[in-house]
């Protein structure tokens, strides 16, 4: 079955000079015009497409994919506002509507709003609403401290920055533990650091501990690779600059050279970092070709003594008979 507001994979069923019909299922056959069917399609061939309804609302579908789809949290640039409410840029010829009784604030044109975006019960069509509250959880959210959580940046605020977290809770991003610029509707990863008594969520980039350091590593790193092995930032040089070049704090900076150095990856120069070139492997010693020189013990007379002890016990022998007589 094809769900309107979603893309969809359909076949064609048959094609006519303005267009191919193709297989909606409980929808019926939907109508992709001619300027987005590719070239050489056939019947029976399988394409997907977004289906909406056009300014005339009929039914219709699109190889044209939109900036969003329903259920989808996006950021949207206000093109025009009349007497129906305001009207989104989403990437199709019929732009989104966001009705006056769900806009939070009266939308400007030419400005750019964080919306969901839904499908209206009564009426069937797609629109948009920026009253976001109502479409999140109003439970206290359970989550576990250093959890990794989808996040879509919302407003901005006196602390930092609001956040949806798994399109499902609200949570807050501080403005010290920001290091990288945010926007908007910008989706991206982060972990939960704090969950309140009341349920509020503190929220943060980066990883805590020694998993920040290892996120870390591998960009200064590359880092390195890519500038000849130098970096002219060390422990004296600025947060603000470090922020501005890597997009962690000092302290983070500071201890993953620690530990690169800690296992030989980097050296520390008097004006900065430098990448540790490899050493050498050890050669393994060959074994020596040459018989050793092994003295062979003197060989014992038949009385079982050594030669040189016989000649010097009979010289002993001698020298004491010339003194008696």
């Amino acid at each position: 079955m094809a769900h309107i507001g979603k893309t969809n994979t359909l076949s064609v069923v048959k094609l006519t000079d303005f267009g191919a019909y193709l297989d909606g299922g409980d929808l019926g056959e939907i109508l992709l015009p001619n300027r987005d069917l590719p070239e050489d399609v056939q019947e029976g061939q399988s394409l997907e497409v977004f289906i909406y309804f056009d300014s005339e609302d009929r039914l219709i579908a699109t190889t044209t994919m939109p900036k969003a789809q329903v259920d989808d949290f996006v950021s949207l640039k206000v093109l025009q506002v009349n007497q129906a409410g305001a009207f989104l840029d989403w990437g199709l010829p019929k732009d989104l509507l966001v009705p006056y009784n769900q806009q939070h604030h009266k939308m400007v044109v030419g400005k750019y709003y964080l919306v969901k975006v839904y499908r209206d019960m009564h009426t069937d069509r797609i629109a948009a609403s920026s009253k976001l509250d109502k479409y999140l959880d109003i439970w206290p959210a359970n989550f576990e401290i250093g959890e990794e959580v989808d996040l879509t940046i919302a407003d901005k605020t006196d602390l930092g920055f609001k956040a949806i977290i798994n399109e499902r809770n609200w949570g807050l991003l501080y403005d010290n533990e920001i290091f990288q610029p945010l926007r908007l509707g910008r989706k991206m990863k982060g972990f939960i650091k704090n969950v309140r008594s009341d349920g509020r969520v503190d929220l943060t980039l980066t990883r805590g501990g020694i998993a920040k350091i290892n996120d870390f590593s591998p960009q200064f790193l590359q880092y390195l690779q890519e500038n000849d092995g130098f970096c002219a930032l060390h422990d004296k040089s600025s947060p603000e600059l470090i922020k501005q070049t890597f997009g962690v704090s000092k302290k983070t900076f500071k201890s993953t050279i620690g530990n690169l150095l800690r296992f030989g990856k980097v050296t520390i120069e008097a004006d900065g970092v430098r990448l540790a070139k490899d050493k050498p492997k050890a050669v393994a010693k060959q074994p020596s070709t040459k018989k050793a020189n092994v003295k062979k013990p003197a060989s014992k007379s038949a009385s079982g003594k050594k030669p040189y002890a016989n000649k010097y016990q009979s010289k002993a022998k001698s020298d004491v008979g010339k003194k008696r007589s």
